[in-house]
């Protein structure tokens, strides 16, 4: 999927190749989401720092708190959550933290204590963010 744009020891990747054949099995951790995406409108904002051994850890909780708490991260009406389909899409990688919602309680402590219906934004907006 996508364009080749380079070639490591004979082998073309795409960006898609990096995000999910790379980058997300060998850090294993949901949060990589948050910090690595498409850069389309519906995803989490594009950090404005290059990640370093130094700074990865604290860039990738504070990516994860900004998305969480943001309405495009988890919506509440009455007694239904609109979650980022985000957390549909990719439900195996949240497993580990006891799934998306149990996940999210860690950046939005009032999402532990929901017991109301879960839907998912199926209107994932893919304009590119320019911003």
């Amino acid at each position: 999927m996508g364009d080749e744009v380079i070639t490591i020891t004979g082998q073309a990747l795409t960006l898609n190749d990096i995000e999910h054949r790379i980058l997300r099995p060998i850090w294993n951790d949901p949060r990589t989401h948050y910090a690595v995406n498409c850069a389309s409108l519906g995803c989490p904002n594009l950090q404005t720092q290059a990640f370093t051994a130094d700074n990865t850890e604290a860039l990738l909780e504070s990516a994860a708190n900004a998305f969480v708490n943001s309405s495009k991260g988890a919506s509440v009406s009455g007694n239904t959550i609109t979650l980022s389909s985000i957390y549909e899409w990719f439900e195996a990688d949240f497993v580990q933290d006891g799934g998306a919602l149990k996940h999210m309680s860690k950046y939005r402590p009032e999402l532990a204590k929901f017991d109301g219906k879960i839907k998912y934004d199926y209107d994932y907006d893919w304009d590119l963010n320019q911003k």
